[in-house]
């Protein structure tokens, strides 16, 4: 049943306070400077009332940001342990500003006005966050919204669903030339660590990400079928790296000295059941080398990057890599001009004689 008050403003203006009281529904309010506002309010909140559509909106005035972003990353924790430690820095963030907000009380203007100062505050180890990197913010509390309101009931709509993500630059393809990679291996080679080479040999081989190489496992490695297996992946798809050529060799080499007390084939020399830290032995290799503005993950792309100078298709390469679509491997496009020449050519050839 809705009721509508007439209410006296300190200023001396008049006011309308509309009420809905339904059986097995919180009692709902609102205040109006019009009256015929109110009774359209009162109207429309009791019909959805009715047809059961008014809970998200009782259930948004229960819960702070804060509440949803620790219930989200508690539920992550225990379905993707490597997603939420992704996350977790993410959502922090947000929680830190906003927090205390009721999600009834999160509008569209005030994510963006955060976005807006996350955009022009200093990140770590840089004076302006990327807007790359703001999109990955925007995305994790995207995330957490859609499920609030796809699978709790928390909210109406996802508060985050029209705002688009800022423009971002073309990715990076860094790769290593001829005489880079020659400096880059022997200054491995020539490394303290019996691990390094080795690791960065399979990285230019396969394309694997460093956190592949490095939780890698001996019961990964099919010697007889030359693959290996990958089952953590980024997409979560399990994956084959071909093992071939030098890499092969080299694999076999260090199979015969392996740590008998560990089967991850890259483990830590004081502590055999965790993963190498590469880092140290890594940064002093780019440094003899002579290596200027190149990551570990740049030996991703220049696999990308030899594959497609050699006539790899991008279909190829995203099978390679792991890649759901061809938008990631777009970037490598450029350099197989030569091959897509040769195939427009034969196409010509066929259909004109």
């Amino acid at each position: 049943m809705a009721t509508i008050e007439t209410r006296r403003n300190e200023d001396g203006t008049i006011g309308y306070r509309a009420k809905v009281r339904l059986k097995g529904f919180p009692s709902q309010s609102a205040t109006f400077e019009r009256k015929t506002d109110a009774k359209e309010w009162a109207k429309q909140t009791e019909a959805n009332m009715r047809q059961g559509r008014h809970f998200k909106t009782t259930e948004a005035k229960k819960h702070m940001v804060g509440d949803l972003i620790d219930r989200y990353l508690l539920e992550i924790k225990k379905k993707n342990s490597k997603r939420f430690v992704d996350v977790r820095t993410l959502l922090g963030w947000w929680k830190g500003e906003i927090g205390v907000y009721l999600l009834s009380d999160v509008s569209r203007a005030l994510i963006i006005e955060q976005r807006d100062k996350l955009l022009n505050t200093k990140g770590r180890h840089v004076e302006r966050r990327s807007n790359a990197t703001v999109n990955r913010y925007m995305t994790a509390l995207g995330n957490a919204f859609t499920v609030a309101t796809n699978e709790w009931e928390w909210l109406q709509e996802n508060p985050m669903r029209k705002i688009s993500k800022l423009s971002e630059p073309r990715g990076r393809v860094r790769f290593l030339d001829d005489a880079e990679r020659e400096r880059l291996l022997g200054a491995c080679k020539a490394s303290a660590s019996p691990y390094l080479y080795t690791l960065v040999v399979l990285a230019l081989s396969t394309g694997a990400r460093q956190g592949e190489l490095l939780n890698l496992h001996w019961s990964d490695v099919d010697w007889q079928r030359r693959v290996i297996i990958l089952h953590d992946t980024k997409n979560k798809e399990r994956r084959l790296l071909p093992l071939v050529h030098y890499a092969l060799q080299l694999m076999e080499e260090h199979n015969k000295i392996r740590n008998i007390a560990s089967d991850l084939v890259f483990p830590s020399p004081s502590h055999p059941m965790k993963p190498w830290d590469s880092r140290s032995a890594w940064l002093s290799a780019l440094k003899k080398a002579d290596i200027q503005d190149f990551r570990f993950h740049d030996l991703r792309h220049s696999c990308a990057s030899y594959l497609a100078m050699n006539g790899a298709s991008l279909a190829e390469i995203a099978e390679v890599l792991g890649h759901k679509t061809l938008q990631m491997v777009k970037r490598y496009a450029h350099l197989s001009e030569a091959h897509t020449a040769k195939v427009v050519q034969r196409m010509n050839e066929r259909i004109f004689g």
